[in-house]
């Protein structure tokens, strides 16, 4: 019997181990328990002695449109706020925190058995933290990816846009923070590919099937093998950088002034001031 979660759900079909995200009317956003209900997720597919690949999917509109406002409430970002006798910020134990979220997404990296993820809608922020830790992304065409924080206010943790696109064009990218559209994405080798939106589901299952046909021992060598290069390049020492410079991206002037207006207008309004000079996300022409 497949164990039960709040924020997600599990099934195992023909050899693949199915996790969906299951917060449709939240945009499938992190919090704290969706990041322990994916932990536990994982280790129970890596448990299943029927399935041989693991396939990442959510409900809804969105895949992930990053980290929740359930859970960084203007509340929390006023907390953020330098104030009269306050302590000076910690980042030792804000790199704890963060990284509890990144040890979560590597799980995808680190598992034995390959992991998918099909994409549809908004997968920004920190979703893409997420879903560029799986070994393969497909995506709807309709779908948009890209990292609006390195704007203001964040930088990729998990530090796996070097390692899929080169260096040049995650400069590209990261530098402006631009939103990437899926057949872009698919282009320029952030993703393997993107097909169809009402075609996603049973496109991305019918690889995961064909995968699965491979014997397991075989899918966790072959794995291990690829993903070695990238361990030589150094993937773990990017990942405590990403991870750091993120803590410290949240305390510079810049991003306390992005707090403060979030505090005065609203987490969104500030978002879209962010966004509006560039026109993409949610300020882009409608």
């Amino acid at each position: 019997m497949p164990m039960m979660y709040e924020t997600l759900r599990t099934e195992t079909q023909d050899g693949v181990f199915v996790i969906t995200l299951s917060r449709p009317d939240a945009y499938n956003t992190i919090t704290p328990r969706l990041r322990d209900d994916l932990s536990d997720a994982i280790d129970e597919g890596e448990r299943d002695r029927d399935a041989h690949v693991l396939l990442l999917r959510a409900e809804g509109k969105a895949f992930c449109a990053g980290y929740g406002l359930d859970w960084a409430t203007t509340g929390r970002l006023a907390d953020l706020l330098p104030g009269e006798g306050d302590r000076v910020w910690d980042s030792v134990m804000d790199m704890a925190m963060i990284g509890s979220f990144v040890d979560v997404y590597m799980k995808l990296w680190y598992a034995r058995k390959p992991t998918i993820a099909a994409v549809q809608g908004w997968c920004i922020g920190g979703g893409t933290d997420m879903v560029l830790c799986a070994d393969i992304v497909i995506a709807g065409e309709g779908a948009s990816f890209g990292y609006p924080p390195s704007r203001v206010w964040g930088t990729p943790t998990t530090a796996m846009w070097v390692y899929r696109l080169g260096l040049e064009r995650a400069k590209r990218y990261l530098l402006t923070g631009d939103e990437i559209p899926a057949p872009e994405a698919a282009a320029s080798g952030l993703i393997l590919e993107c097909v169809p939106d009402d075609e996603l589901d049973g496109h991305a299952m019918a690889f995961a099937r064909r995968m699965a046909q491979v014997p397991t021992n075989q899918l966790v060598m072959l794995k291990l093998l690829c993903n070695q290069t990238a361990e030589n390049m150094g993937l773990a020492s990017s990942r405590t950088l990403g991870t750091l410079f993120d803590g410290i991206a949240r305390h510079t002037q810049e991003g306390l002034d992005f707090v403060s207006r979030a505090v005065e207008l609203g987490f969104r309004e500030a978002v879209r001031e962010r966004d509006d000079p560039f026109g993409d996300y949610g300020s882009r022409p409608r």
